[in-house]
């Protein structure tokens, strides 16, 4: 991406094509399971806090990184084994379907945490 983006709606519109739908399905399942978190852009990618950090994604060459403070992914590696899953990153290739009730329950659980410190 060339020039920063505003918001999440122009971060997405200034995605190839091909991969747009996914990111707005993975956008879609963010906000399903945390209605409550504020979306904004930070570090020049989409943003969602829930009293603290709770998740950010951005474009890849060839997938989208779902970037969830730890020890998320690591407490759900089971689950993860079939993606390329590390410390706070999660890669879903643009070729493959977004897992969006994995993707909810990351969610939930970091937002379980996030409740949990306040």
């Amino acid at each position: 991406m060339k020039k920063a983006p505003k918001d999440v709606d122009e971060y997405i519109a200034m995605a190839p094509s091909e991969v747009q739908g996914r990111l707005q399905e993975l956008r879609a399942a963010i906000r399903e399971a945390a209605p409550l978190a504020v979306e904004k852009i930070s570090y020049g990618m989409p943003y969602y806090d829930y009293k603290g950090r709770l998740a950010y994604f951005g474009l890849g060459k060839a997938h989208i990184g779902l970037y969830i403070p730890t020890p998320i992914v690591e407490e759900h590696k089971k689950e993860l084994a079939s993606y390329e899953a590390f410390n706070a990153t999660i890669r879903l290739h643009w070729n493959e379907n977004i897992p969006v009730k994995l993707v909810k329950k990351l969610i939930k659980a970091r937002m379980k945490k996030n409740d949990a410190k306040k």
